[in-house]
């Protein structure tokens, strides 16, 4: 009787499967990735450039003619330099442009650019910097579209110095590149 009732059992262990509805497999699927979010950076925008228009001056013949000696362009032909420098600092930058401005309106005119140096530093190094002076306020020059073959740039080192003296006060107005017209003396 045991063996009849784990018979049974059995049997009906089977039935109850096999009345069961065979069901289908569940398919899986996998989220479809989502793409990034893909945020730009903060674009920058800068001020546009500040640009300074300066209006040719009204000087008919020479920018150093003596019956005009209130002309900035008879007054304002030096550009000074920090110690050891080469740039055309802000302040000097204006009358670079002027001087730009008057030569492009008068394409005959000619000039010479001489770089100048204060007496330290060997004389050949001395040279070497007021050549650099020179060409810095050239290429400034050039780029306002003055034509290259109205200016020429030549270095005067230390020969030339404007004040005399062996102080800092001296060596100032001696780190310059002058300005020069043709027939300026």
């Amino acid at each position: 009787m045991k063996k009849l009732f784990s018979a049974l059992a059995v049997l009906a262990i089977l039935a109850g499967c096999a009345s069961q509805e065979v069901q289908k497999p569940v398919e899986v699927t996998e989220p479809k990735p989502t793409p990034p979010v893909v945020v730009a950076p903060p674009t920058r925008v800068d001020p546009p450039p500040v640009v300074t228009k300066v209006d040719p001056p009204k000087v008919t013949g020479s920018p150093l003619n003596p019956l005009n000696p209130d002309s900035d362009l008879y007054k304002k032909r030096s550009v000074f330099y920090d110690y050891d420098s080469v740039i055309v600092k802000d302040e000097y930058k204006p009358v670079v442009t002027m001087h730009a401005q008057y030569l492009v309106a008068n394409r005959a005119q000619k000039i010479t650019i001489e770089g100048n140096t204060d007496e330290r530093g060997s004389r050949e190094y001395n040279i070497a910097l007021g050549q650099r002076r020179a060409d810095s306020v050239r290429q400034m020059m050039v780029l306002l579209g003055v034509k290259e073959d109205q200016i020429e740039s030549v270095s005067l080192g230390e020969e030339k110095p404007r004040n005399p003296g062996h102080d800092e006060a001296a060596f100032s107005e001696n780190r310059r590149s002058d300005i020069r017209y043709a027939g300026d003396k």
